[in-house]
């Protein structure tokens, strides 16, 4: 099947199978699952960071310390 017809049916671009080849091509279900795993680990671990710098400015602020 070609990859015009696989993308097609899937309901993406061409472009984007390429991208997604070129970043997972040549990997197994199980590296792309540990890649997976460590996405959502940074992701949460971003979001706990956003979180404690928005804490300390917000004390920053209440207890009326200068920048």
């Amino acid at each position: 099947m070609a990859i015009k017809e696989v993308c097609r049916q899937g309901g993406f671009s061409g472009a984007t199978f390429y991208k997604w080849r070129n970043k997972y091509g040549g990997m197994n279900v199980t590296e792309l699952q540990r890649a997976r795993d460590l996405e959502a680990e940074n992701a949460s671990l971003k979001k706990l960071l956003v979180e404690a710098h928005l804490e300390i400015e917000g004390l920053k602020v209440a207890l009326g310390e200068k920048r």
